[in-house]
């Protein structure tokens, strides 16, 4: 019987550590979370022809959300390697948004997005978001 009392003892420990560790790494997910920013690409004029600048002088970090607002019939957003903007091309892997109201989290380093729409890339709209 003492045996049996011995184990479930341990097992009472394992689950309230268990318990604990769960809640403090969801309290670290939930800073990270609550410290990125969600930017609006063009500000007012949303992801258009003239949106190429939008992140000049801005301060963004991996985690940072980005929200692409376009007529989704007209334009779209590729998130694109380095080639494909410089080439305005669409990479094998490429993830293409089209709902016209997509939410792009960004990841460290440089963040390359085009449009593939009617030449639009090859009309400037592409830009570069760098993020620490």
């Amino acid at each position: 019987m003492a045996r049996g009392r011995g184990s479930a003892g341990r097992g009472a420990v394992a689950v309230a550590c268990f318990a604990v560790v769960s809640c403090f790494c969801c309290f670290l997910a939930g800073c990270s979370v609550a410290d990125a920013a969600t930017y609006y690409v063009g500000d007012g004029g949303g992801w258009s022809l003239g949106s190429g600048g939008w992140p000049s002088g801005k301060q963004f970090h991996a985690g940072d959300v980005l929200v692409f607002r376009y007529l989704p019939w007209m334009h779209n957003v590729v998130a694109v390697d380095e080639g494909g903007y410089a080439d305005c091309r669409t990479p094998a892997g490429s993830r293409t948004y089209t709902s016209g109201a997509d939410s792009v989290r960004l990841a460290r380093g440089d963040n390359f997005f085009v449009c593939t729409r009617y030449g639009h890339c090859n009309l400037g709209m592409k830009m570069i978001v760098s993020a620490a």
